[in-house]
């Protein structure tokens, strides 16, 4: 039998406290309070509440996550998504209206990038007028409830 053809499903009246592992695709609509690992594919549905940290071969998230979320090949965050966490896959694809809060990291040769060779240098943002970075700085006669300030 196919490990695509046997899935789990947690139905949304379900609520799991500790941490699910399974070697299937798995399709979560109800609330887990823990860590999701699965070897096949994940959905989260639309209703469902994830609080901990998902890692999966590819993902589908339109319910609410609030952990980390890690695959092996792709995320998919479709319009209905709530996360808040950082991505981690080679492959994402976010829907408008999708909601992410976190870095991501989308890599699809699933190598490190080389530093060595980079000559890429910190970018300091640009100054507002009357703004000093970097250099002592007192407030400036009327400005000073504005938070702009000069050099000294």
């Amino acid at each position: 039998m196919d490990n695509e053809a046997v899935q789990t499903i947690i139905a949304e009246d379900i609520e799991i406290t500790g941490s699910v592992k399974c070697a299937s695709t798995i399709q979560i609509d109800g609330k887990l309070n823990g860590d999701l690992t699965s070897a096949g594919n994940t959905t989260i549905g639309a209703n469902a509440v994830i609080n901990g940290n998902i890692a999966s071969d590819s993902a589908v998230v339109k319910g609410q996550v609030n952990g980390n979320v890690s695959a092996k090949d792709r995320i998919q965050l479709t319009a209905t998504a709530k996360l808040t966490g950082d991505i981690r896959a080679k492959r994402l694809s976010v829907e408008d209206g999708a909601t992410l809060i976190g870095k991501t990291e989308v890599n699809p040769s699933g190598q490190a990038p080389s530093r060595a060779t980079s000559d890429h240098k910190p970018v300091q943002p640009a100054a507002e007028e009357g703004v000093v970075i970097g250099a002592e700085a007192e407030p400036k006669g009327d400005d000073k409830n504005k938070g702009l300030f000069q050099k000294k």
